[in-house]
């Protein structure tokens, strides 16, 4: 079976929104998801950031769209109660990030793609920009 990943907001983003600097790595993430090299995943928690913040850019119909494209690779996880007591239980100082965090392990996941590294503390999980998966994974790019 192939590895399982975590995709963050941020991942999202800068694809969607065609981030310069970030891009290209970012892009390769899906495009290994999209060839199941690896398979993604997210929470609806970053489906719902990251409609907020494409809506205002591309209006609701077209970023309805988007996820919708994007739902044909990227798996949803289950957002329970357990994880969101975890999350609020936890050294996390962004409740968001411990929500990703406690998903990911409560779903065997043991990587999370992020931009957002330091706000990550726990351990359990490899913590890594798209740039360093794929590098490290890769030897691509």
């Amino acid at each position: 079976m192939n590895e399982k990943i975590f995709i963050d907001s941020d991942i999202v983003l800068d694809v969607l929104m065609e981030r310069e600097d970030f891009y290209e790595y970012s892009a390769k993430i899906f495009d290994l998801g999209i060839s199941k090299v690896i398979t993604l995943f997210t929470t609806p928690v970053v489906l719902a950031n990251v409609f907020y913040l494409i809506r205002k850019k591309y209006g609701v119909e077209k970023s309805k769209e988007l996820l919708q494209i994007l739902r044909l690779f990227i798996n949803v996880l289950p957002v329970e109660e357990k994880t969101v007591d975890m999350a609020l239980n936890s050294n996390f100082r962004d409740f968001e990030d411990g929500l990703q965090y406690f998903a990911s392990k409560e779903n065997n996941i043991t990587i999370l793609i992020t931009r957002n590294k330091k706000d990550y503390n726990e351990r359990g999980i490899m913590i890594q920009s798209a740039e360093e998966y794929v590098k490290s994974k890769y030897k691509i790019l």
